[in-house]
């Protein structure tokens, strides 16, 4: 692997893990062997690396969600296939749901940078909705802010790991399954008809 993907793909659990604050240039190096001046010139500064693991992480999402959907035809069959897709990263990389979640707290302007990356997947799912709705496979409503809410509810269902565990819930895959199959009938009963 070359250094620069082993900076970033290090940078992406660090940033996810412990927040953009808490991780320093130094102790990524240290973690990876290598100088300081290694990470500098792979990338210019920390929020230079901050916006290439961004990248890095909706380019992940996109390709995860794409599969999603050539896998799925229409209304329910999709919106479980993305759900179950996204649970899916989240088990396997969760990292790069929390570095998206830490980059809403750190707001702009690499908020802004995020969300002009994942503005086209926003779009697709708006018109995709619109298309269901007017198909009568979907229940009529408003698709942005449907889209907007759908996706903080299965973001938020499958990234925070931390948060149920504080709250005394296990983290085993069976109580993660469960998590997602109670959030897969929530949805069904809020927007199928």
């Amino acid at each position: 692997m070359e250094t620069s993907d082993r900076i970033l793909q290090k940078a992406t659990v660090a940033f996810g893990e412990s927040g953009y604050d808490s991780t320093s240039l130094d102790d990524l190096a240290r973690s990876l062997d290598i100088r300081k001046q290694s990470i500098l010139y792979h990338y210019a500064s920390k929020e230079l690396l901050l916006e290439a693991c961004v990248r890095q992480a909706i380019t992940d999402l996109s390709t995860a969600l794409d599969k999603a959907i050539r896998k799925s035809s229409h209304g329910w069959d999709r919106i479980e296939s993305i759900v179950k897709r996204v649970f899916r990263l989240a088990n396997n990389r969760p990292e790069l749901l929390g570095l998206l979640r830490e980059v809403t707290r750190l707001g702009p302007p690499v908020l802004t940078y995020a969300v002009d990356g994942i503005r086209p997947l926003l779009e697709g799912a708006t018109m995709w909705l619109t298309e269901e709705m007017k198909a009568g496979r979907v229940r009529k409503s408003d698709p942005e802010l449907l889209v907007l809410s759908a996706y903080s509810t299965i973001m938020g269902a499958a990234a925070e790991v931390k948060l149920f565990e504080a709250l005394g819930e296990e983290s085993t895959i069976r109580d993660v399954a469960i998590r997602r199959k109670e959030l897969l009938r929530f949805l069904k009963i809020a927007l199928i008809p």
